[in-house]
């Protein structure tokens, strides 16, 4: 751990009126939840399914395969996975009206979990799902229920509403409210992203390779004095930051946590 570059982001973090954090799969891999496009995730994929992830969780796969696309999405699901110290850090650095904002490339709610509530997920959520049909809202619980599945991993929608005959049901599918590839980030979410980024004065972008857009297009409307980039490896914006730190988020955010005495 490089302690001089940590105490600079300490420092950064108590100066700044408004900092805004952006993280991606990394922040959620120290919990436990696999990152689909590593190597090992690509390997997996196309070993085990026979697809790349990004066709295992396209919108057209799940139109034309819904059994493989549910067998991939729950197969890989981890829904006992608890929050690390980067997720624990960040929530507390938001209660003490530190951190304006968490912008988050993952789905898995574990910001929330943690305590953070200003929290803008641009893929959505694996813990909301709704009926294709209806609109008919449902949990996580209900869709990892097989009595509710068909072929044993398709969730099915069993209210009434929006049906031609109240006395049947959609038996449509049950979609999770995430972004699927193909699928456009939702308007609103991205509107107060970038709203979020142009109001801040420190930017730390934790846990991304930003390989990925538009999401990794975000950083561009950042016009602040000190972007921070926290990730194992190097990014494509490395040079465009002040501050750069490739070590484990959680171990950075940790320290950070005793250098702010939160």
């Amino acid at each position: 751990m490089n302690m001089t570059k940590t105490q600079q982001l300490t420092n950064l973090i108590k100066q700044s009126r408004n900092t805004v954090f952006f993280g991606g799969a990394g922040v959620s891999t120290e919990s436990g939840i696999p990152d689909f496009r590593s190597d090992a995730g690509l390997y997996s994929a196309k070993e085990v399914y026979g697809y790349p992830p990004e066709e295992l969780l396209s919108h057209s796969l799940f139109r034309r395969k819904p059994e493989l696309f549910f067998r991939y999405y729950k197969e890989n699901l981890i829904a006992n996975a608890e929050p690390n110290p980067a997720h624990i850090a960040l929530a507390k650095l938001e209660s003490q009206g530190k951190l304006a904002a968490v912008i988050t490339q993952n789905i898995d709610g574990l910001h929330q979990a943690a305590g953070s509530i200003n929290v803008l997920e641009l893929h959505g959520t694996n813990h909301q799902h709704y009926c294709v049909k209806c609109r008919a809202e449902y949990s996580l619980d209900y869709t990892l229920d097989p009595a509710h599945c068909r072929d044993e991993f398709v969730p099915i929608c069993e209210k009434a509403k929006g049906c031609a005959n109240p006395t049947d049901k959609c038996s449509e599918i049950v979609r999770p409210d995430v972004v699927m590839y193909e699928e456009q980030l939702n308007n609103a979410t991205m509107t107060a992203a970038i709203k979020a980024i142009e109001r801040a004065e420190l930017l730390i972008v934790g846990g991304t390779s930003l390989a990925v857009y538009p999401a990794a297009g975000l950083v561009d409307y950042f016009t602040g004095d000190n972007l921070v980039l926290i990730n194992k490896s190097a990014t494509a914006r490395d040079e465009q930051a002040q501050l750069v730190i490739h070590e484990p988020i959680g171990e950075v955010m940790l320290a950070v946590m005793e250098g702010t005495g939160i």
